[in-house]
């Protein structure tokens, strides 16, 4: 428990993905958000809307542009499908140039994912608040918890709205709502989602409707059984 939010801040630090893409991330590439809710959230963090960019933080005395680009209009209602978020890019304000992220003051970047992290968390596209709503949360929790049954994993706790889970490389929490993954004393982690447009065949038979659930349980048993991730950009993350 945190007796003062603010004596624990998350700090988010630039993965091997996206220095070595240099002057974009794709840390929230996929997620899905609502487009009215993003953009009341960000506002009241000093972020911008126009017609031409879309949305932007700016940072005058480091002129320094933060944009979010995404598979959608934020000005227009999303009559298909929600927008997909796709990357964040930075840029000199003078000369609208690409900044590479390794150039980018550490606070900087850590409050930009910060607040993407906030719109995955609560502007998600099941048209509810994760964070007050607790039938999602409750659902998923009776879902998870027979999951983990099944499997016989017992080292993860559910608790209100997060998984805690106890690995061999550290602990772990996942928002049951958003799935947003972060370790403990480490930051956020970065555990790709995929858009629902190029998602696979394979599903749970019983919330094929819910991709969110799958994406929530797949990443509470992935992160149980730290041992066995092989995939490099995650456990250059955990280890």
């Amino acid at each position: 428990m945190q007796p003062f939010k603010q004596v624990f801040r998350e700090l988010y630090i630039p993965n091997s993905d996206e220095l070595k893409e240099q002057t974009l991330s794709r840390r929230y590439a996929g997620h899905q958000v609502q487009p009215k809710k993003t953009l009341a959230l960000l506002k009241t963090r000093g972020w911008m809307a126009s017609n031409e960019e879309g949305l932007q933080k700016v940072y005058y005395k480091e002129n320094i542009i933060a944009t979010v680009y995404a598979q959608a209009d934020w000005f227009s209602p999303a009559d298909i499908e929600s927008p997909v978020l796709e990357f964040v890019r930075f840029e000199d304000r003078k000369t609208y140039k690409p900044i590479s992220l390794d150039k980018i003051s550490k606070l900087i970047f850590s409050e930009v994912m910060r607040d993407m992290d906030l719109v995955v968390s609560v502007a998600h596209v099941g048209g509810v608040d994760p964070e007050a709503s607790l039938s999602t949360i409750e659902i998923r929790t009776a879902i998870v918890e027979e999951i983990l049954k099944l499997m016989k994993i017992s080292n993860v706790k559910l608790k209100g709205s997060h998984a805690h889970i106890t690995g061999v490389h550290g602990e772990y929490t996942v928002h049951l709502g958003s799935g947003v993954v972060h370790k403990m004393g480490s930051g956020s982690i970065n555990i790709v989602s995929v858009a629902s447009g190029h998602r696979g065949r394979i599903f749970l038979p019983f919330i094929d409707s819910d991709p969110r659930s799958v994406e929530v349980i797949t990443k509470i048993v992935l992160l149980a059984e730290d041992t066995k991730i092989k995939d490099p950009s995650i456990l250059e993350q955990i280890i």
